[in-house]
């Protein structure tokens, strides 16, 4: 075999694979049929070696544990389909996740694997969009697939296709969205095998391994410079589980041991009893810290998982981030992302000037299902945005997802084949958290509904506010509200709830949450300020109280009134705080 690969060959290959790596993307949006999937992008691709280890994507292998449970039988033309999480050692967190994984082969021997897993718009279950607000056991959440194959030796196996699709309410759907996995997986092995064929084998299989030893060298010296070897703690805390528990609390402690920071959350509260709890991967917990690293310290390391033995990962076992079977799952999200704020809150108190405060934490839906005119079931199911945070470089995004690649459902797609009109799509006003760089805006969405049926939702920081860095202030929570036909006065409604009956004419407005601002907002640029009030993300109001800008009835800068309020305000706050949590119920008064 090659011993090493030249570092322009090595390049040649690197960004072959990354362009093949986004083929995948886009074979999968052509073909998939799923709003999803196809306008929101929820699919997430990987290419890994021979030994099942990440060279490129995003999400982190699973692999080897698949494969262990083939015991080798593995071989050209099969594919692979799961999504039970308890089966696959948590290499997907819930059972809406449809994963393909498909072996790669080169002239007959065997060189890597191909994967991807999307959201399924139905798997079954007790609610429309299988992912019940009230589920207490993955029982609920619809159908459980361990690892089989989908095709053996190239052939399809019609009977546990046939079985995936009985148990949905959207066969079709989620038949052209598998289809469309599969065929990502398929132009990987076939980008693969060119590579292969241009370089030669042992070049291609050397060129990985020295991909992801140059991404370990490269974490050992941002884990040497950026973790301590005294621990770092921070705690932060979900909104509550859809059954009325809460709020839960999420406490992590990072610190260096030689060369291998420690991810402890021992802490963390027991798991849930309703659907928050998310079963992660140890592999994916520690690509999530390394992915976070990089881009906070050093954006041009590539992703892989070169670097997995230089994290030693604490999940308790019956906590919230490793459950006990058979714990409900489905709504996991706002456990996963408030994971990311844990790791800001953490990491940054070593190195404030790279981090970033809190975002909307979570991934909004909302569903809305029935039967319209002509008797055709309908089943509309998005994933909505909200503020991501401020961070060094700059401001938050307003409205924006917490995946890069995600993208909002056209308006013209959702009212072309849903019967719903959407009357408003606009970020709230004051609600990006206070800064020197302002956190991003939550998003107000109104749905006016043309048919009965019923609406579900899920979404979270409604109670706990992402909160503010390096003086930066708090961020504004969510909120959702039903406006009866007919009616002038909207009902609050929870964050969390399924199967609300509507009648045509009904709105729902669905207010995210904003995020938390970054840095201190006495300092932030006159003219940002006037952008923002002008822009109606900031009031005049919020201007004057967090900001120190008085504004004339022309909104423009009164300089003189600005200076000195700035001035007092400085003097009367003091140095400014490191954190802003804003007010938590059941935890602030406990503190006090």
């Amino acid at each position: 075999m090659t011993t090493s690969v030249d570092p322009i060959t090595l390049d040649l290959i690197e960004n072959a694979l990354l362009n093949a790596r986004y083929e995948m993307d886009s074979v999968v949006v052509r073909i998939a049929l799923s709003p999803v999937i196809r306008e929101q992008h929820d699919e997430f691709p990987m290419i890994c070696n021979e030994k099942g280890q990440m060279i490129v994507g995003q999400f982190g292998s699973y692999i080897p544990a698949i494969v262990e449970q083939f015991d080798s039988d593995i071989n050209e033309g099969d594919v692979f389909v799961w999504n039970d999480p308890y089966a696959c050692k948590g290499s997907i967190s819930h059972n809406n996740d449809w994963c393909v994984m498909m072996p790669i082969f080169h002239e007959g021997n065997h060189v890597g694997f191909s994967s991807i897993f999307g959201h399924m718009v139905d798997v079954g279950g007790k609610v429309p969009g299988s992912m019940p607000s009230d589920a207490r056991t993955i029982w609920e959440e619809g159908l459980r697939v361990p690892p089989v194959k989908v095709y053996e030796n190239g052939v399809l196996n019609e009977g546990v296709l046939a079985i995936m699709l009985n148990n949905t309410r959207t066969p079709d759907m989620n038949r052209a969205d598998l289809m469309a996995l599969i065929a990502g997986c398929r132009v990987a092995a076939q980008r693969v095998g060119e590579i292969c064929s241009r370089f030669g084998r042992d070049a291609y299989m050397t060129a990985c391994d020295q991909l992801l030893d140059r991404t370990r060298d490269a974490m050992r010296v941002l884990i040497n410079n950026y973790i301590s070897e005294e621990p770092v703690t921070f705690t932060d805390y979900v909104d509550d589980d859809g059954v009325g528990n809460g709020p839960f609390k999420m406490h992590l402690s990072i610190y260096r041991r030689g060369d291998v920071a420690v991810i402890d959350w021992t802490g963390t509260d027991d798991q849930a009893e309703g659907p928050i709890n998310f079963h992660i991967h140890e592999g994916l917990c520690k690509l999530f810290f390394g992915v976070y690293m990089i881009m906070a310290f050093d954006p041009k390391i590539m992703f892989n998982e070169g670097f997995y033995d230089l994290f030693e990962i604490v999940l308790p076992e019956g906590s919230l981030l490793n459950p006990k079977f058979p714990a409900a799952l489905s709504n996991r999200l706002n456990t996963h992302t408030r994971f990311f704020d844990c790791q800001a809150g953490a990491l940054g108190q070593k190195a404030p000037h790279l981090a970033m405060a809190a975002g909307y934490g979570t991934s909004p839906h909302f569903i809305f299902t029935g039967h319209d005119k002509n008797g055709k079931y309908f089943q509309l199911m998005e994933l909505l945005f909200g503020g991501v945070p401020g961070r060094p470089l700059g401001d938050g995004f307003d409205g924006h997802a917490w995946w890069p690649l995600f993208s909002a459902t056209p308006l013209e797609y959702i009212e072309n084949y849903y019967p719903v009109l959407v009357e408003s799509y606009k970020p709230v006003r004051d609600s990006g958290g206070a800064g020197m760089h302002r956190g991003g805006a939550g998003i107000e969405k109104i749905y006016r509904l043309l048919e009965p049926g019923s609406i579900s939702i899920h979404d979270d920081r409604e109670v706990v506010p992402p909160w503010g860095i390096n003086g930066g202030l708090h961020g504004g929570t969510s909120s959702k509200w039903l406006l009866r036909a007919g009616e002038t006065t909207p009902e609050r409604i929870a964050s969390k709830l399924d199967n609300l009956a509507v009648e045509a004419g009904d709105k729902v407005i669905f207010i995210t949450a904003g995020s938390g601002g970054w840095g201190d907002p006495l300092e932030r640029k006159l003219a940002s300020v006037q952008k923002d009030v002008r822009a109606d993300l900031v009031s005049v109001e919020q201007a004057k109280s967090d900001y120190g800008v008085i504004f004339d009835d022309t909104l423009t800068v009164d300089e003189a009134a600005t200076s000195a309020l700035r001035e007092s305000k400085r003097a009367e706050r003091g140095e400014a705080a490191a954190f802003d949590f804003g007010f938590i119920p059941g935890v602030t008064e406990a503190a006090e």
